[in-house]
């Protein structure tokens, strides 16, 4: 038996999917199998995510093919996965989350914190610009999209003083090295589900109840916490829009920010980690009763 794996064809992609065919092969002795599927957020790179229809453009083709049982499942950046995944999938594992942090990439190793007033900056993201220009109101947003090579390689060919991405996936890609500096989650509250991982079947898939013991738990619930806010918020990518959640033993901490009438409002709660779905509302509620 060999288990077809849909994924996109990114680098980083690529890494993402070895990863879950790792974990097969160690828990399960199953072989499994990389089929690359180009997305609509992959061939269209020259505007940004919100103005193309946002979430769901790096899932959509990949949700097709598992269908027509092309493939058996498809590894994603949960942070790609709208939070009203269609009836007919499940996001069946979420194994352990990588760093959730944004991390600063400059060639000539000067810190976000020193660079020279009017520096300029790229990133795709509205979350991570709107929050770079609270630290930093002088500095200079420079739209880039494309995968993790091609967006460094913009640092030089479009004259940027560094750009801002996912400290996970440098790491998977074994370019820590490249970092610069991290943002706190304080200074810049990540994407919903930054840093994880999520393995989507069809529901009635004859292999389903064996790749849910890849999910980890303490994972799953953060996430999903998180993934909670934003659907209470009806939030995209269109928008600014980030929360973190994380576990102290029994209790989960979270952390919003979200963007109403022009107004950044980032709220914290705390509470039972057995009521996370509950503390993902309740935090969006906070959010848009202070706003």
């Amino acid at each position: 038996m060999k288990i077809n794996i849909g994924t996109r064809r990114s680098e980083l992609a690529q890494v993402q999917a070895d990863t879950v065919i790792s974990m097969i092969k160690e828990k399960f002795n199953i072989d499994s199998e990389k089929v690359l599927i180009e997305t609509k957020g992959d061939k269209v790179l020259n505007v940004t995510l919100d103005k193309i229809g946002g979430k769901g453009l790096f899932v959509k083709e990949i949700e097709h093919e598992m269908l027509g049982n092309k493939v058996d499942m498809a590894v994603h950046s949960m942070k790609d996965v709208p939070y009203d995944v269609p009836s007919e999938f499940e996001i069946v594992a979420i194994p352990v989350r990588e760093d959730v942090r944004d991390a600063f990439v400059a060639f000539n190793n000067i810190s976000f914190y020193d660079l020279p007033k009017g520096a300029r900056i790229g990133t795709s993201s509205i979350r991570r610009g709107t929050q770079v220009k609270i630290l930093r109101p002088d500095i200079e947003i420079v739209p880039i999209r494309g995968n993790v090579q091609t967006r460094i390689a913009k640092i030089e060919k479009e004259n940027l003083d560094g750009i801002i991405l996912a400290a996970a996936g440098l790491k998977r890609l074994k370019m820590e090295n490249i970092i610069t500096n991290y943002f706190d989650p304080m200074e810049i509250v990540p994407a919903i589900a930054q840093g994880a991982l999520g393995i989507e079947m069809v529901k009635d898939h004859v292999l389903l109840a064996m790749i849910k013991e890849l999910d980890c738990y303490d994972a799953r619930i953060c996430v999903d916490a998180e993934r909670s806010f934003m659907a209470t918020l009806n939030g995209d990518c269109h928008d600014c829009i980030g929360a973190y959640a994380y576990l102290d033993n029994d209790v989960m901490h979270m952390l919003g920010v979200y963007r109403i009438e022009g107004k950044i409002v980032k709220k914290q709660l705390s509470g039972d980690k057995n009521d996370y779905m509950k503390l993902g509302v309740d935090l969006a509620k906070n959010i848009l009763e202070n706003s």
